[in-house]
């Protein structure tokens, strides 16, 4: 069985990020959750309110003979803007802050250094938190596969195509052969 990594990632909406990574070449699966708040087992409800101090994150499985973790944070900072604190975009609140968990040493050295990086390109300060990996909570049904389930819909109309359509130009040669 191949070998596989996890990053867990948030970057506003995860249907955003969710709908990028399920596209990428190497990445096995991606999964809308919820992490970093007080509460086990949080609903889209509890994490709405701000309250149970989540972030909608999505967990990135890959393979990493495939694509990197490098490559994976550069895919991120390409769909979300890491500059605003608590926002993407009509999004605000906590849940919707940038953050990346990091699961070792590895990941989080590669994540300062990739941070180091992607502030270059950035006349404001980065924002995003980088922190220990908590548990992961996958959202419910409903989340999963969000965009693939309703391009149509008017957030992922508006909101999810244009961040696929960047994804799409700069990394062309990492996107799946849709079936």
């Amino acid at each position: 069985m191949a070998q596989v990594e996890k990053a867990l990632l948030g970057g506003g909406c995860f249907w955003c990020i969710e709908a990028v990574y399920s596209r990428v070449i190497g990445v096995k699966s991606a999964i809308s959750g919820y992490a970093g708040g007080m509460r086990p087992h949080p609903t889209y409800e509890q994490v709405c309110t701000g309250v149970s101090g989540h972030a909608e994150v999505v967990e990135v499985t890959y393979d990493p003979l495939v694509i990197t973790y490098g490559e994976i944070l550069e895919i991120f900072w390409t769909i979300h803007n890491p500059t605003t604190l608590n926002s993407q975009g009509a999004d605000r609140g906590t849940q919707y802050r940038s953050v990346i968990y990091y699961y070792n040493s590895d990941q989080k050295e590669n994540a300062l250094i990739s941070i180091a990086e992607e502030q270059k390109n950035w006349s404001d300060p980065i924002v995003t938190e980088l922190l220990p990996a908590p548990e992961f909570y996958p959202a419910e049904g409903y989340h999963q596969n969000y965009y693939s389930e309703h391009p149509t819909q008017g957030y992922c109309y508006a909101v999810i195509a244009p961040k696929l359509e960047k994804f799409m130009k700069k990394f062309g040669e990492k996107i799946k052969e849709q079936v």
